[in-house]
Formats: structure tokens, C-alpha cells, sequence
């Protein structure tokens, strides 16, 4: 019952917090109920009993995606953008689309027959432990896909590099 009664609450305040994200109309507020959200989510997985990826939605997400949203939002100039009503006529569709979408996610989860189990159950998970039955899937199974994200990445880092070194000569 206790169980049940935290993920209600994690789930409630999750939904709510989406909400406030994205109806807020200052950026930066919006940023701060993303934070709230953020650590939230690392809740619910540490009730889940996932405890490195909670570790790592507050590192990745709430530290550094969190802080590149927050300096993005403070160096753009949207006082002028805050000003202008653009879509005040437009809640009625958006409610109406809103709708549609969620009935059309319903009909899809009720249509959804789960598969067997297969290799990585919930009872191999437990036995083995998150983190263990993650780095196993993702340096066997997934290896290829790990590799290439890898090298996008070196080469994302690489090229900033490279941008920064010729600003600097040309200056």
C-alpha cells in the first residue's frame, strides 16, 4: 500500500510539474520547474530501486542539460518575445489536439500485448543489479550503437575545438 501511494505521488507531481514546464511564460521559471522536475524523476528511480540512473538523471540532466538550458535562456534577449500574446486564440486547438492524442495513446496501450520474458527480466535485474544488467546490455548487445554515439560525440568535441582554436588565431 505505501508502495503504491509514493509512485501516486511521484507520478502526480511528475505530470504536474510537465505542466507547470511548459505553461509557464518566463523561460527562466520554466527552467527552475524543470530542475523540481528533474530531481523528481531521480526519485522515482530511486524508488524503483534504480539507484545509478538516478545518480545520473541529477548529474546529466539536472546538472549539466539544466545549466545549458538556464545560460541559453539568460543570454538570449526575450523581454521583447515575453511582450507579444502569440498564441491567445489557439488553446481551444491545442486542448482539442491535446485530446485527440491522448486518445489515441490509450487505444494504443490497451491494444499493446506484452512479449515473454526474455533475457533481461526483472528477475535477472534484481539478482544482478541495475548497473551491472545496464553495462552488460550496453557493451554486448549494444555495443555498435554505444561505439558510434561515442564518435559522434569525439568528433562533436572535436570540431568545437577546432572552432575555438581558429576565433582565437583570427583575433
Amino acid at each position: 500500500m505505501l508502495a503504491k501511494l509514493f509512485f501516486g505521488y511521484y507520478a502526480v507531481v511528475i505530470i504536474f510539474l510537465s505542466l507547470l514546464v511548459i505553461t509557464r511564460k518566463n523561460p527562466v521559471h520554466s527552467v527552475m520547474w524543470m530542475l523540481l522536475l528533474f530531481f523528481h524523476i531521480a526519485g522515482l528511480y530511486l524508488f524503483l530501486n534504480a539507484e545509478f540512473i538516478a545518480a545520473i538523471q541529477v548529474i546529466v540532466y539536472a546538472g549539466a542539460i539544466l545549466v545549458l538550458f538556464l545560460f541559453v535562456v539568460l543570454l538570449l534577449n526575450l523581454r521583447e518575445e515575453l511582450q507579444v500574446e502569440r498564441f491567445v486564440g489557439s488553446w481551444p486547438a491545442g486542448l482539442i489536439i491535446a485530446v485527440a492524442i491522448f486518445a489515441i495513446v490509450v487505444n494504443v496501450i490497451r491494444s499493446f500485448v506484452l512479449a515473454p520474458p526474455g533475457k533481461y527480466s526483472i528477475e535477472y535485474i534484481k539478482e544482478a543489479t541495475h548497473t551491472k544488467a545496464l553495462g552488460t546490455i550496453l557493451y554486448t548487445e549494444y555495443l555498435f550503437p554505444f561505439e558510434i554515439a561515442s564518435l559522434v560525440l569525439l568528433i562533436a568535441i572535436i570540431g568545437a575545438i577546432v572552432l575555438a582554436k581558429r576565433k582565437t588565431r583570427s583575433h
